[in-house]
């Protein structure tokens, strides 16, 4: 087997499309050191990290296993058994708060939310078009239009997001000291408890009220849950989002195609999937831990070895998709992606994910014809070594 991959060549990303180039090259299974000297596993194989992610064999327990990387340059905190952060647990518990949630984003239920994101994502182009050109997609268009469907679905009033999106801030940011980020935490989480007692006697038509509803889910359970969805949907959202409107600034011929099959009703749903594949925003820290010797890929990992799954890497492996560096919007084979995540901790809000990102690029390049970028690619900033890659400003003109 090759020398093993380092931690610091994981997250040393420059592109603003792919991973970086050791992680494409490399075996769909390898040998990565940790930042403490653990000898553990990368997976950028398709196949291998769907194998990873849906099996009983590893575990994303944060409570009880050793996980030997780097948050923010610091080992990674030991985390206490925190009631409704199910995003941490493994079956039953994680099946119990998960399923509470599934519902909330079931194909009915975004059914019944599409007109209302039509209408949102109208009236942030209405408002980017009276702010006049050039502008900055990120907080002109982009951010607003993701925290106003949100605070809608979760159930937090649009003057409350800036507390929870600073906490998704400090949290995606490496540069933002680890006692920054744990006082943006602490006030996310008093404000959301505030919620949460208020909605016990007057619930509304969201999830944060039928929550309030479940017999013998305490205060703190569902603040919890409020945060793991609201943080991580408005984290990963956001950067979807930005980088698709990137990319497609960044490539004329799929701009035409992406603009030609919204105006012709026939709908971007294949494009949608190819925009995720290809740029994966979900980047590391996705990573498991073995609970008994597992053989896997011919490969025998241990009892208490750490495997961490590269989400853009595995999709761009050449054995599942053609040509994979190609953004193609035709590509016939981009749904067996997994920007999501995979298995039963795959994202549960990734319909609503879909739909916010679709109806946001379809407004965007139809309202806006002659949109484009308003510097050069290598001028746009990366926010690239944080879990959810996005970027810092995206300057625009039309």
């Amino acid at each position: 087997m090759a020398a093993p991959i380092t931690y610091q060549q994981l997250v040393d990303r420059t592109d603003h499309f792919a991973p970086p180039a050791v992680l494409t090259a490399a075996a769909p299974l390898s040998r990565m050191v940790y930042p403490d000297g653990h000898v553990g596993w990368l997976a950028t194989g398709l196949e291998v990290a769907k194998e990873v992610l849906s099996s009983p064999a590893f575990s994303h327990n944060f409570h009880s296993a050793h996980f030997p990387m780097l948050k923010k340059g610091q080992p990674f905190p030991a985390m206490p058994i925190i009631p409704g952060m199910f995003i941490h647990m493994d079956p039953p518990e994680h099946t119990r708060y998960r399923g509470m949630l599934t519902a909330e984003f079931g194909t009915r239920r975004m059914a019944e939310l599409a007109p209302r994101i039509e209408e949102i994502a109208a009236g942030q182009l209405d408002a980017l078009r009276a702010q006049g050109s050039p502008a900055d997609l990120l907080p002109d268009y982009i951010r607003p239009l993701v925290l106003r469907v949100l605070s809608e679905v979760v159930g937090v009033s649009y003057e409350d997001t800036p507390t929870l999106a600073a906490l998704a801030d400090t949290a995606n940011d490496d540069d933002v000291p680890l006692e920054d980020e744990f006082a943006a935490e602490k006030r996310a989480f008093f404000l959301t408890r505030d919620l949460v007692e208020r909605a016990r006697t007057a619930p509304g038509d969201d999830i944060l009220g039928r929550l309030t509803q479940v017999e013998g889910l305490s205060d703190r359970e569902i603040t919890n849950m409020l945060l793991v969805v609201f943080v991580a949907g408005f984290a990963t959202c956001e950067g979807a989002v930005a980088a698709a409107a990137l990319a497609l600034l960044h490539h004329a011929d799929q701009l035409a195609a992406f603009r030609a099959a919204a105006a012709s009703g026939r709908g971007t749903e294949t494009a949608v999937e190819e925009l995720l594949r290809h740029t994966t925003v979900n980047q590391y820290q996705i990573f498991r831990t073995a609970l008994r010797d597992v053989r896997l890929h011919g490969e025998l990992v241990r009892e208490g070895d750490t495997v961490t799954v590269s989400l853009p890497a595995a999709n761009r492996d050449p054995a599942q998709f053609g040509c994979p560096a190609q953004l193609d919007l035709g590509r016939q084979d981009a749904a067996g992606h997994i920007a999501f995540g995979y298995g039963a901790h795959a994202c549960v809000g990734q319909r609503l994910g879909r739909a916010v990102l679709g109806t946001a690029l379809e407004t965007l390049v139809q309202g806006l014809p002659e949109l484009a970028l308003d510097a050069p690619l290598e001028e746009i900033p990366l926010r690239a070594r944080t879990p959810v890659l996005s970027v810092q400003r995206l300057p625009v003109r039309w």
